[in-house]
């Protein structure tokens, strides 16, 4: 990476913590902390197993994003080498921020190992981004035409108007996989040679990604019906939201942003220990999971390479 590549990730990154911190403040210094600890230890176990699993469904609908992009590259990877690489870059790339340049990094380290190519892992991460944005915008899409009033009053629009957004935006969805299936030209960039993927894997990119996002969405949903009745809805509309600041800010895990927006759209049927419960099963504790992993990874992958260096000398 050249120094001025560096700085701006360096820079986008501490700008990125600066938004989050302050957001951070803005939203919780109204509390006190035994009001948050007291908060988030009124939540049944219940609904916090329930907001585990959505989780957990969540993470292996994010392994079938690589499985998708290592099927379009043409590898025939096995799926558990897929869904390793897939958690540990996802696992830390969401709480450490620019998930795109941090897990595609951690990813490049695993399926380089295994045999893939740059150009290869490149298109991987290309791919799984694109199914981020279909996942969230098919979902939006679907809120905002079964729900167009709330987000109506979030954006200041009127529900007629969110009605032909959403409407707009599955149709770009079924656009998507009519490219897939028609425009099979390629494009040249460089040395890389890109065309759309099959009409069979832009499908189950859509399929993956949107299950992915509402997935997340029940999560969320189901640690805020711990105080209050709160529609599914209702929550997946703040979801997107949240998700769509987050995209604009590159906040790290989207520390602060997706709490003060979900905040903003659902008031006080957001309770701040939902919130906090929300941000340690979803990103605490797959870091956590992730992070020995990918420590025990390298010291395998470092092994094998001093191995490999040694077994030639051996044999002389």
């Amino acid at each position: 990476m050249s120094g001025k590549k560096r700085l701006f990730t360096y820079g986008t990154m501490v700008f990125g913590f600066a938004i989050a911190a302050y957001l951070l403040y803005r939203g919780l210094s109204q509390f006190t902390w035994d009001e948050i600890v007291q908060s988030v230890t009124a939540i049944p176990t219940k609904n916090l197993l329930l907001a585990l699993a959505y989780c957990a469904g969540s993470y292996i609908c994010l392994t079938g994003f690589d499985w998708t992009g290592v099927r379009y590259v043409k590898s025939d990877l096995p799926y558990p080498k897929i869904a390793l690489a897939s958690f540990v870059a996802l696992g830390l790339g969401q709480s450490i921020g620019l998930a795109g340049l941090s897990s595609g990094a951690i990813r490049y380290r695993y399926y380089a190992h295994w045999g893939l190519s740059t150009e290869d892992v490149a298109k991987i991460v290309l791919l799984s981004g694109v199914t981020v944005g279909l996942g969230l915008m098919v979902l939006g899409g679907i809120v905002m035409v079964l729900n167009p009033d709330d987000t109506a009053k979030i954006l200041k629009i009127g529900p007629s108007a969110v009605l032909l957004i959403g409407i707009g935006l599955l149709l770009a969805a079924v656009g998507y996989v009519l490219l897939a299936a028609f425009a099979r030209a390629p494009v040249k960039i460089r040395k890389w040679t890109f065309k759309m993927p099959t009409a069979r894997l832009a499908v189950a990119q859509i399929v993956i990604g949107t299950i992915n996002f509402a997935l997340v969405s029940a999560c969320l949903m189901e640690l805020m019906q711990a105080t209050e009745n709160v529609s599914y809805l209702k929550a997946a509309t703040a979801f997107v939201l949240g998700n769509i600041a987050i995209l604009i800010t590159h906040a790290p895990g989207g520390l602060g942003v997706l709490e003060v927006t979900v905040r903003h759209v659902m008031g006080e049927q957001a309770s701040i220990g939902a919130l906090v419960a929300f941000r340690v099963i979803y990103f605490f504790i797959p870091f956590f999971v992730a992070l020995p992993i990918s420590l025990i990874g390298e010291a395998v992958f470092r092994a094998r390479k001093g191995r490999d260096k040694t077994e030639p000398a051996a044999s002389v």
